[in-house]
């Protein structure tokens, strides 16, 4: 399989690259940390309107540029480099492909055109622990009523739950056996959002409850039967761009680290002409040229329309690899660092905690080996 990036794909990855790294330095990030939101609004404004980057993988029919999960995943890269502060993984890896997997004609219609202008931020919940798509684990309720239904539940871990303009949350219709995916606008009486303390203060997590809240019969936007199966898609298209954000994060843990070992002298030379630092730099180089073919192996595979069970296979394998990368560059680069690596001032501190945190979201590693052992034992 040849992973080299085309001309245009190199072209987006130098423009994402040469834009984050004037508007997402460290400064930029630990600003963005302090703000209410989480992020600038104003370079979100140029991500999503003037970039259009959230139109990346959607369909030309619906306003966007019609792309793959390849050029998304260049994107993603980029953003985890940089720590990125935004809500664009909620928007354009959660909801867009929610929609795309299990949204009706009339929903694709109705959202797809305003996320691609980059006009709403959106996200999606996957149930009450909300940490990975279990059907059997949607507790929230929607009792029919006159006029639509009344829905109540309570969902953990909504990426920029507390932001997000459109809500995409799943609830089980009483009377019958049935899921299904209700779009709710964030204004709607009945929605209380409460914003999570997390380890990691770069990406906002919030829980969301809903209190008898009131929707139209039109609020479903999922197609009946298809939930499961497309929320299972979802989540692994969504586990494979988070890979590739993990992947820039490792990357540039490599890199800090070698830019601070060239400069910091002992016994009269630069440590970096230590052998045994030399040896660990480059047990992670290692690490993240096998985590970046994992990465791109997987979007290249999705590209090409596999089964659910062939893209459960190439997302678990993808997330481990670059969970397992990341964590290792983080460590690394912590220890490498020395004494400051611990300290406030310096980044690597952000990076490791990126590290803790995204591991654990959208399969870790455990989990995520048992079903790559499960679907290949299968077969």
């Amino acid at each position: 399989m040849d992973f080299a990036l085309t001309s245009e794909q190199e072209m987006i990855r130098a423009t994402a690259e040469t834009f984050l790294a004037d508007a997402s330095p460290s400064a930029a990030v630990r600003r963005a940390m302090e703000t209410e939101i989480g992020f600038d609004a104003d370079v979100w404004n140029q991500v999503g309107k003037e970039f259009g980057w959230c139109a990346i993988a959607i369909p030309e029919t619906f306003g966007g540029l019609g792309l793959t999960i390849i050029e998304q995943a260049i994107l993603m890269e980029q953003m985890g480099r940089r720590l990125f502060c935004s809500p664009y993984f909620a928007t354009a890896c959660l909801a867009v492909p929610a929609l795309l997997e299990v949204g009706t004609a009339a929903a694709r219609e109705g959202h797809l055109p305003s996320i691609a202008a980059g006009e709403i931020t959106a996200t999606l919940a996957f149930g009450e622990r909300g940490l990975d798509w279990d059907i059997d684990a949607v507790t929230a309720t929607a009792t029919p009523v006159a006029g639509g239904y009344s829905i109540s539940g309570h969902f953990q871990h909504v990426p920029d739950g507390a932001s997000a303009q459109l809500l995409l949350l799943p609830a089980r219709i009483v009377g019958r056996d049935q899921v299904s995916l209700f779009a709710i606008p964030a204004a709607t009486q009945g929605i209380t959002t409460q914003p999570s303390m997390t380890i990691d203060a770069t990406r906002r997590i919030a829980e969301v409850r809903l209190c008898e809240l009131h929707a139209g019969e039109n609020a479903i936007v999922s197609m009946p039967g298809n939930i499961g199966n497309g929320l299972a898609r979802t989540s692994a298209l969504a586990a494979i761009a988070l890979a590739a954000e993990q992947l820039g994060a490792a990357q540039q843990c490599l890199d800090m680290t070698l830019a601070y070992i060239a400069e910091r002298r002992q016994f009269g030379r630069p440590i970096s002409s230590f052998q045994a630092v030399k040896h660990r730099c480059a047990e992670a180089m290692v690490r993240i040229e096998a985590a970046r073919s994992a990465v791109l192996g997987a979007a290249c595979a999705v590209a090409a329309s596999p089964t659910t069970s062939t893209l459960m296979l190439e997302s678990a394998c993808a997330k481990t690899m670059a969970s397992d990368c990341l964590f290792h560059c983080a460590v690394e680069a912590v220890q490498l660092h020395g004494g400051v690596g611990f300290t406030w001032e310096y980044d690597p501190h952000l990076y490791l905690k990126r590290a803790q945190a995204s591991g654990q979201w959208l399969g870790n590693c455990d989990s995520l080996r048992e079903r790559v052992a499960a679907i290949l034992l299968d077969r």
